[in-house]
């Protein structure tokens, strides 16, 4: 297989600037870009190109963005070191953000516990044993102002890795910004809000498959006109791959959901340039070096063709496919714990020669519990070593023109290529109704399943080696590092604050906002997010939210696939 093209795509923008080759248009987009203040050279005084390759071929910043969606890439900005963190109570997590940012963070990711991923109260009896253990508890936008409390909202970027429960949580966050006097206009961040791959991978979900659905569109629709700086889906192949996909899986299924929340929202009457710029994307950084960096080339290649040619999206920032990494906490192991700093530094290298916009890097100890401060400033130190010891920043897609890299982008592509005509086909030529239909009928999971079955037998054989499971087994006996313990207390004190919260309400008020929400929500054709704001500025708590849109929009039971 050959990676050469025959003839680069050019942009019909610059045809008449006066330049003549594909390096010129990209020499004139990068100098209109300013550039940090780095020694762009090797440590022996070489001087270092922003890019290389001929003067006729691909660059990047130039559609197919197949090497980068922005011409000068890291040469003006690193990407965003944005450390995912939650744990115990608001107040706890909220410590450790103000911990990050002092070690040099530059952006938010929040994680939550999961009674908050299933929509669930503190106090509900199905929320026993699991308050504040995976992730930050939050019931009400009481715990909200907790979080967040002395970081400034509209100075700062926040990701928040929520799905089912979403639009109630971006409720919460954009009630709490505007009490504390940050208009909802200068909120900056990411919702995840990628309910497809909870069905196909991660199943933290409450509602049907459709009316969560209409829960997205509402997002999508009410950020567009509301929230300029947001990003209103995260949409993420993270989870489809700790599931057990392969990367091209990962990639497929990430991106056709990606083309059928297009799809949605253009059904919703939305011009495809009006929302798709802020669309981004999540994948996951395994350990497979060379495979990873190809799928997130052959990601941004497959982005803008179908933007373009299949939704005709004309803005170029529709076209460029902008995602954050996050290194695979599926490849971490209890086995010899200090061992997976080097996986996490090899997978965090992958993700930054590929081009990613934002890195979390996962803390060595997440196979025994959430992360310790001293495991999560590790964790940020090899970010900040890549960055800024490497030199591997300073050139944009330096493995680009690699016959490997090339030839294993390219079959990425066609691999997922075939799997997006299987899922239009299953639609009747809609990849919405497609994606929709296979989640209904239990073939993504099953696709996914397959997958983590043959990659667990190869490691059970000795095909693949695991050092420290399946091989290399000397430090298995170490002592076991010191872990973080979210206790019994810690569940108590939450459940408390949610019972101060409860106690100072007016319940008349929450009463009727539950109400007017249920109303709302049996409309169809209605965006929810407005009643949702009002909803929760009563104090109304998640589980109650969620249970008054459940009354319309019934619960989920997923059917298994033998």
């Amino acid at each position: 297989m050959s990676w050469q093209r025959s003839e680069p795509p050019r942009d019909p923008a610059c045809e008449n600037a006066g330049v003549t080759t594909n390096r010129e248009r990209w020499q004139a987009a990068f100098d209109a870009a300013p550039t940090r203040d780095a020694d762009f050279a090797t440590m022996s005084g070489l001087g270092l190109d922003p890019v290389y390759g001929p003067d006729d071929g691909e660059f990047p910043g130039e559609y197919p963005y197949t090497r980068g969606p922005y011409a000068s890439m890291y040469r003006t900005k690193l990407w965003t070191m944005r450390m995912f963190a939650g744990f115990g109570t608001a107040d706890d997590t909220n410590q450790r953000f103000k911990e990050l940012l002092r070690a040099g963070g530059d952006g938010l990711s929040t994680a939550f516990d999961m009674p908050t991923l299933m929509g669930l109260d503190s106090d509900d009896a199905r929320s026993l044993g699991e308050v504040g253990r995976c992730g930050v508890a939050i019931d009400t936008i009481a715990d909200v102002a907790d979080l967040y409390r002395d970081i400034d909202l509209g100075a700062i970027t926040t990701s928040m890795t929520i799905n089912a429960p979403a639009a109630v949580i971006l409720a919460m966050f954009v009630a709490n910004a505007e009490e504390q006097g940050v208009a909802r206009a200068r909120l900056g961040g990411t919702l995840q809000n990628d309910i497809l791959k909870e069905y196909q991978a991660q199943k933290e979900f409450v509602f049907p498959p459709r009316p969560s659905m209409r829960l997205v569109r509402d997002t999508i629709a009410f950020c567009t006109a509301e929230m300029p700086r947001w990003h209103t889906i995260s949409i993420s192949g993270y989870h489809i791959r700790e599931a057990g996909s392969t990367a091209v899986q990962e990639l497929a299924f990430t991106l056709a959901n990606g083309f059928a929340y297009v799809e949605l929202a253009r059904q919703a009457g939305l011009p495809v340039d009006a929302f798709a710029p802020r669309l981004s994307f999540f994948f996951n950084a395994h350990i497979d070096f060379f495979e990873e960096i190809a799928k997130y080339r052959a990601a941004r290649r497959i982005w803008a063709r179908w933007l373009r040619d299949r939704y005709a999206a004309t803005d170029p920032r529709s076209h460029q496919l902008r995602f954050h990494t996050q290194t695979a906490g599926v490849s971490l192991t209890a086995q010899q714990p200090e061992v997976n700093i080097v996986r996490t530094a090899i997978e965090a290298l992958a993700g930054v020669l590929g081009g990613t916009q934002s890195l979390h890097t996962n803390s060595y100890d997440e196979a025994l519990a959430l992360p310790t401060d001293h495991a999560a400033r590790i964790a940020l130190r090899t970010q900040q070593v890549i960055a800024h010891e490497t030199g591997v920043s300073h050139v944009a897609d330096p493995l680009g023109g690699s016959w490997f890299v090339e030839a294993l982008t390219d079959e990425v592509e066609q691999r997922a290529e075939a799997i997006f005509a299987h899922l239009a086909e299953l639609g009747d030529g809609s990849l919405l109704e497609g994606v929709i239909r296979a989640v209904e009928e239990g073939w993504f999971q099953s696709e996914i399943a397959d997958a983590a079955y043959d990659f667990e037998k190869r490691v059970n054989k000795g095909r693949r080696t695991v050092v420290g499971v399946n091989d290399f087994f000397e430090g298995n006996d170490a002592v076991e590092p010191a872990l973080l313990r979210i206790t019994q207390a810690d569940e108590q004190r939450q459940r408390a604050r949610l019972d101060a919260v409860r106690g100072a309400r007016d319940e008349a008020a929450v009463a009727a906002a539950l109400r007017a929400l249920g109303e709302r929500a049996a409309d169809p054709d209605a965006n929810l997010m407005p009643v949702l704001i009002d909803t929760v500025r009563t104090r109304a708590s998640l589980g109650e939210v969620m249970a008054a849109l459940a009354e319309v929009f019934g619960r989920h039971v997923e059917v298994p696939r033998i």
